[in-house]
């Protein structure tokens, strides 16, 4: 920097209204994109404008690894980059991070804390980046001048800094949301088809290339705990495409064994070089073992093999974790199908028997809501259906619309929706906003969690007197809304109720019109297929809905009833339909 520079750089904030205008003008900047890598380029040239530096790096905390690494970099070397990890505590950055504080240092040859990666380095300022009162980073610039920045600079790198923090904190929050709700998306869609088959064999040839299809390996097995024989019992092998049998694994034996014995993934690099191998086939050089737990119970071991050594990586263990309770749950249920396949007339009583009290317990088809001519039609794929609705009026005429989609199907999904239910019946009327609601029931359900089972939510709250409508949602599909025969759009997102804890929902609010209508349908509806695979999709839906928001809320829900047996009659899923017309 040159001294014309820093005098410039010392005099620009002279006047407090143009501090503050800066100030003004980083908040919008640093709130235009929720994209960390372009929210952090924007980062970089805001402060270059004020505080000129040569090096200038942005460490991210990691909360897992409690270190600080570097996500954005200027004038870095690319190995420093790549490699370098600041525990709390250490050198200019991790004291700032540990102390919360600025660390200005003028000299940083005199200062041992320094962290020497480039040679011509002389002045280094440090600033922590906090955030809803956890540590999100450091901010560090370097400058190859001694005593290059002033006690004025510190300042306004901590006031940046500030600004900036909760921007970058939720950028993050963004990409990690976006990532678990492809994840989730990923998990439901496989719960859905490994849930649909009840035939054991068959269950366990569709994981098997469902899992080939994401990790290329050479061995598959699934095998059973067996307790009474003290043993893992083979299900199912696959060996080079081939259907192979493999002898019994006493329990605690090999790494199939050690899997079921520690109830976590085990992955060896090299089985030559593990003890715990049992030698079945020569060629075999790595594997990774994954238990198979229902209801905190080890039923059984999914195992993997390759003939290279270290081919599972980190990621696939991490996929073949969330994988591992759809497989458990969908093979303990296939396991125990056909083992009470026997009683199936007793079984047919108690599913009858349900199915009535399902019909008792939700609401009319012509539910009553004031200000709103309401139908609803529920046609599930099996006995009972895990689609579910409830309706909850207030005192002063307002009325809260839940509608929502267990996941899986038959009975497993019914019971998880009748627990949900009660929740929503205990927590409506101290909860009057959706967002609330569905935070409480959320809480509810993780502390009553159930492997490989949530349920997407979406609900509503109606006031007839105002026509107003808010709406918070959680993974399920958003309400159509058809005015004068045009689909409005309206945006309602959220992760599903009972996977993740401490989850918080966004509310939309949409002002109705007399004549409006709305309609809450299941995914049983757009996803249902017809002889070719082709799905019925949104797009047809809004197609009777605009053709037929005339008619009553009844006519319309029945026409689209009509129009889906149309397309087919054969249902792979529930199929709700809730129709709400404005008065």
């Amino acid at each position: 920097m040159t001294p014309q520079m820093a005098r410039k750089a010392a005099v620009r904030f002279r006047e407090r209204s143009e501090l503050l205008d800066f100030l003004l003008e980083v908040s919008d900047v640093t709130a235009a994109t929720l994209d960390l890598d372009q929210l952090l380029a924007n980062v970089a040239e805001i402060i270059q404008r004020v505080l000129p530096y040569e090096v200038f790096a942005i460490l991210l905390y990691n909360e897992r690894r409690h270190d600080l690494r570097i996500r954005y970099a200027v004038g870095h070397r690319e190995e420093v980059v790549q490699n370098l990890a600041v525990a709390l505590g250490e050198g200019v950055t991790g004291t700032a991070a540990v102390r919360r504080e600025p660390v200005l240092v003028g000299d940083v040859r005199n200062d041992p804390r320094y962290l020497n990666t480039i040679d011509a380095v002389r002045t280094e300022l440090a600033v922590p980046m906090t955030a809803r009162g956890r540590l999100v980073g450091v901010i560090d610039v370097q400058s190859t001048r001694l005593n290059a920045y002033t006690e004025y600079d510190r300042t306004l790198l901590r006031l940046l800094a500030g600004r900036v923090s909760i921007a970058i904190d939720n950028a993050r929050l963004y990409r990690r949301v976006e990532r678990q709700n492809r994840t989730l998306k990923t998990l439901a869609h496989l719960s859905r088809e490994f849930s649909s088959l009840l035939d054991l064999n068959e269950l366990l040839g569709k994981i098997a290339s469902t899992v080939r299809t994401i990790i290329n390996y050479d061995a598959f097995s699934i095998l059973a705990v067996d307790h009474q024989a003290k043993a893992l019992r083979h299900l199912f092998s696959m060996r080079y495409d081939q259907r192979v049998n493999i002898d019994n694994v006493p329990l605690g034996k090999g790494i199939t064994g050690a899997a079921a014995e520690s109830r976590d993934v085990v992955r060896v690099h090299d089985t030559a070089q593990d003890e715990r191998y049992i030698k079945s086939h020569p060629d075999i050089r790595s594997e990774v073992a994954v238990p198979l737990i229902v209801h905190d119970r080890v039923v059984g071991v999914m195992d993997l093999e390759s003939d290279r050594v270290g081919y599972f990586t980190e990621d696939h263990v991490r996929t073949l974790a969330l994988l591992g309770p759809q497989v458990a749950s969908s093979v303990e249920n296939a396991r125990l199908y056909q083992e009470l396949a026997a009683r199936e007339r007793s079984l047919e009583e108690d599913l009858k028997a349900a199915r009535e009290l399902q019909r008792i317990l939700i609401p009319d088809a012509s539910p009553e809501i004031e200000g709103l001519e309401a139908a609803v039609r529920l046609r599930p794929a099996r006995e009972i259906s895990g689609d579910i609705y409830e309706i909850y009026g207030h005192r002063d005429g307002s009325a809260v619309i839940a509608f929502g989609d267990v996941s899986g199907k038959g009975a497993a999904a019914a019971l998880y929706g009748s627990m949900v239910s009660g929740l929503l019946r205990s927590l409506a009327p101290r909860r009057r906003r959706p967002a609330q609601l569905l935070m409480a029931v959320n809480e509810a359900l993780i502390e009553r969690r159930v492997e490989a089972r949530y349920v997407t939510l979406c609900v509503l709250l109606w006031d007839p007197i105002t026509l107003q409508i808010v709406i918070a949602n959680a993974g399920a599909l958003p309400p159509m809304i058809c005015r004068n025969a045009e689909i409005l759009k309206i945006r309602a997102e959220g992760v599903p109720l009972g996977l993740l804890d401490a989850r918080e929902y966004e509310e939309s609010v949409f002002q109705a019109e007399p004549g409006d209508v709305l309609v809450l349908y299941s995914d049983g509806i757009t996803d249902h297929l017809n002889g070719e695979g082709v799905e019925y999709g949104r797009r047809r839906l809004a197609e009777v809905v605009r053709s037929g928001c005339h008619q009553s809320s009844s006519e319309l829900v029945e026409e689209i009833l009509r129009d889906l047996d149309l397309w087919s009659t054969t249902a792979f899923d529930d199929q709700t339909v809730f129709a709400m017309k404005v008065g």
